[in-house]
């Protein structure tokens, strides 16, 4: 039932791939083609328009035999994307895309339609956004966690064990000082790891419009853990527009406010597991070569850890 269109492998992806997982990810990208046209017609599948594709995967738009619209996502599957299935089925459409089909083998996943031109991020009010993303953030961390997910607790430990051979690669001894920071932060709460279920990449262009909902999570990368470790990928969001407030701290805490209080976090429980995404994001840098931390990161950061200073309760340095 597939059509004669070609699978072409975009260039970016091609590269994403090479980059960052070598000889492997050479590999899968050259199986792709032959592994998209597999599943189109195992899954009885008809192109509907042009290809996507992200850092880490190809979408493709299709029709179903019933003559619905849905699409086919391929991605190589890692140890990042290994829960994708297990948290979409149990969260089962509840805020976020729901699953039709799924390859076990491959990790090649059937999903719902969205509308891909219309992310989150093409609300023009940044708090209207914000706050349509935190209802589906609260949603979404409210589910426990099931059995068999990559958790909070050993993610953070792993960061704890990095962290000293990690921060001498930073050159600027304030920033090297800020990592210990976080550093600090994670030790104090991973004895406390939390048990929800979290998406772990939620920002505004992980949420497209839909039809039987207004806005759906996508790309999620379960995780077993505290929902405060979920907040990053939001507090930097359209960057820009923060530092344009000319008040950075104030426009960092303003948006730690709504989402803090949408999910009732405990303030103090959600800057430290949010320290500890700048830790993470800090090592993966790092690790990538890079010998300071993006501005973003430092900022967040030090608006945070200001904010609980004032209040009386900072994480230790």
């Amino acid at each position: 039932m597939t059509t004669s269109i070609p699978v072409d492998v975009p260039d970016a992806l091609a590269a994403s791939y090479s980059k960052s997982q070598g000889a492997a990810g050479r590999a899968w990208v050259a199986a792709l083609p032959g592994l998209a046209a597999g599943f189109l017609d195992r899954w009885a599948l008809r192109r509907d328009g042009p290809a996507r594709h992200g850092m880490a995967s190809l979408v493709l738009p299709v029709i179903r035999a019933d003559g619905t619209g849905a699409v086919l996502r391929l991605q190589r599957p890692t140890e990042e994307n290994a829960g994708v299935v297990t948290g979409l089925r149990v969260w089962n459409g509840d805020g976020v895309v729901r699953l039709l089909d799924h390859d076990p083998d491959t990790g090649t996943t059937l999903l719902e339609r969205l509308d891909a031109s219309r992310p989150l991020s093409s609300v023009p009010d940044d708090g209207e956004a914000l706050r349509i993303l935190a209802g589906l953030l609260a949603r979404l961390v409210a589910v426990p966690a099931p059995g068999g997910l990559r958790r909070l607790a050993d993610v953070a430990a792993a960061m704890l064990d990095q962290t000293p051979g990690a921060v001498p690669a930073l050159r600027d001894p304030a920033e090297r000082r800020l990592v210990r920071t976080c550093a600090s932060a994670v030790a104090e709460l991973v004895g406390e790891p939390g048990d929800r279920l979290l998406h772990w990449d939620l920002h505004y262009d992980n949420v497209l419009a839909g039809r039987r909902e207004p806005w759906l999570a996508i790309d999620p990368e379960p995780l077993a853990g505290d929902p405060g470790f979920d907040l990053l990928p939001a507090l930097d969001n359209r960057w820009e527009e923060v530092v344009a407030t000319g008040d950075v701290p104030r426009a960092v805490l303003r948006r730690f406010d709504v989402l803090t209080e949408a999910l009732a976090l405990d303030r103090r429980r959600a800057t430290g597991w949010t320290l500890g995404r700048v830790l993470q994001n800090a090592l993966w840098d790092i690790q990538d070569g890079e010998t300071a931390l993006h501005p973003a990161q430092v900022a967040i950061a030090t608006a945070l850890l200001d904010g609980q200073t004032r209040r009386g309760a900072g994480p230790r340095a």
